[in-house]
């Protein structure tokens, strides 16, 4: 087989370059490891920044995200009983941020991409990247006991954090930096009412919580767990009595509970590996970086990446090779600058129980300027929506 462009892994940073590279008629093949079920079955957030929204618009797959998505202006952090607002829309000019889960975006993705006839290979087995370094890389698999060989100009790597993009990239060309949390998130979902009608974010003595959504009648729940805990010892009673100290009185007594449809136990990590090009490979999204989901920017930033990635291609084969020289220095910027967000999120709301005494208190205090400076609140806001794009 040839195409122009081979994209490895079919979630939403694979995908959305697919519809990004077809609306500016470059061919490209969408390989995947899992099945599709698989692939819609993994439960992922679903807060986009508006830089993300819009992209999604120009790749011809918004209208039933913004019919059925939330629109969010703002959020509360609520430390002890105290919720502080912050105002998204008023801090940042108008911007906000739409709550729209991932599974849906995926489907969205993938119905478009069947019905313009679009080549994608599920359950592609033993994926092997060959030549990249050269001017005629190869992607070879193996599907239904068959082997096959795909011919290509480039290589999009989009298989994720354990996917074989960046794993096939000799050791000494590139640099992992990594910092794991000791400790992890414990997450819910249920077919209940949110409890409120935007995010909140809590800081408590016990840990931290997260009151989320996925629509007006699916609800996401978070909390701070040691990673030594099982989620067969959390019973769905159990996870709502807990969930309910961490929140103030209002909150509480407004927590609709019922059965949980997916419970999970998620490890916290900052990733980032530099560089994201590797001659005619390109790394995006979880396989060049992972984040604490405390900033929502995981999907978000894998938006980043395709959309740097887009435009170098279109460059590319318009006669300028700009955008790909440049594709991993403009996508780094963008991601420390997300990282550090993350990390800065993470160490606010959360609990560390080796933090020392000192420590805690500057925490502390940081917090407490934020919530009460319109500078602080400003710095919050700017980072979560999204900041712009360097173009």
């Amino acid at each position: 087989m040839r195409t122009q462009v081979a994209i490895v892994g079919a979630g939403p940073s694979g995908l959305i370059l697919g519809q990004l590279l077809y609306k500016a008629g470059i061919d490209a093949i969408v390989l995947e490891a899992q099945t599709p079920d698989y692939v819609l079955g993994r439960i992922r957030a679903g807060v986009l920044e508006q830089v993300a929204v819009d992209l999604l618009n120009e790749a011809g797959v918004g209208a039933r995200m913004h019919a059925e998505g939330l629109q969010h202006k703002g959020f509360d952090i609520l430390v002890g009983d105290v919720r502080h607002h912050i105002d998204l829309h008023g801090l940042t000019g108008g911007k906000q941020v739409m709550v729209y889960g991932q599974t849906e975006l995926t489907k969205d993705l993938m119905e478009a991409r069947a019905t313009a006839g679009l080549t994608t290979v599920y359950e592609a087995k033993e994926v092997s990247l060959h030549d990249f370094d050269g001017m005629r890389p190869r992607v070879s698999y193996l599907k239904d006991g068959v082997r096959f060989e795909i011919e290509c100009d480039f290589i999009a790597g989009c298989d994720g954090f354990h996917g074989v993009c960046r794993a096939s990239v000799p050791k000494n060309a590139i640099v992992n930096f990594e910092r794991v949390y000791n400790f992890g998130w414990l997450g819910l979902l249920s077919d209940t009412p949110p409890v409120s009608e935007e995010l909140i974010y809590a800081k408590h003595e016990r840990g931290f919580a997260l009151c989320s959504m996925r629509s007006h009648t699916r609800s996401r729940y978070y909390l701070q767990c040691a990673l030594t805990e099982k989620v067969e010892d959390w019973s769905d009673a159990r996870f709502w009595e807990e969930l309910r100290r961490r929140l103030d009185p209002q909150a509480a007594a407004a927590l609709v509970t019922g059965p949980s449809l997916e419970k999970s136990i998620a490890p916290l990590r900052s990733f980032v590996a530099e560089p994201m090009r590797f001659g005619r490979l390109f790394l995006a999204g979880d396989a060049a970086h992972i984040v604490p989901p405390t900033g929502a920017k995981g999907l978000n930033l894998a938006a980043s990446d395709v959309r740097y990635l887009s435009r170098a291609l279109i460059e590319f084969y318009g006669g300028s090779s700009r955008g790909i020289d440049t594709y991993s220095e403009r996508c780094l910027r963008r991601i420390w600058k997300a990282e550090r967000f993350s990390w800065w999120m993470t160490m606010l709301l959360h609990r560390f129980p080796d933090t020392n005494t000192f420590d805690q208190r500057v925490l502390e205090a940081e917090l407490d300027y934020v919530l009460h400076s319109v500078a602080g609140r400003t710095t919050l806001a700017e980072n979560y929506v999204g900041l712009s794009f360097e173009d």
